[in-house]
């Protein structure tokens, strides 16, 4: 009785410290910052190569899946410093290239942020370009 009693404890505290996905209003966003980026038809800059949206959106995804194990992302902000800004690897910041005009990714997912907010949520993300 004593071992199932530490044992259904040990779960329920394993249970509060485990990792989860985002909260759905945030995931939501999140969502809406990567088709923004996909329908953008801007480039994507990461460690000194330029790849295209689609291919970035793709990375992005990994990168949310990798943090995803380890902890939960409390803001679409949070996800854009952790995932968006950065290399995990190099540390070089990322690019965002868009009709010529180039831009840190964090400044550029940082004003797609506020527009997906302005129209209110991520129903209707619109690119910048």
């Amino acid at each position: 009785m004593l071992r199932t009693l530490i044992g259904l404890c040990f779960c329920l505290v394993a249970g509060i410290s485990a990792a989860a996905p985002a909260a759905a209003p945030v995931r939501g966003e999140i969502d809406a910052l990567l088709a923004a980026l996909q329908t953008s038809g801007c480039e994507f800059q990461r460690n000194g190569s330029w790849h295209g949206a689609a291919q970035a959106r793709t990375h992005l995804l990994r990168k949310l899946e990798y943090i995803e194990k380890r902890s939960t992302l409390p803001s679409a902000e949070k996800f854009i410093e952790l995932a968006a800004s950065s290399s995990s690897a190099s540390g070089q910041a990322y690019q965002v290239r868009c009709s010529g005009t180039v831009q840190p990714s964090a400044q550029w997912f940082g004003k797609q942020l506020e527009k997906i907010r302005a129209t209110g949520g991520p129903a209707a993300p619109s690119a910048a370009r």
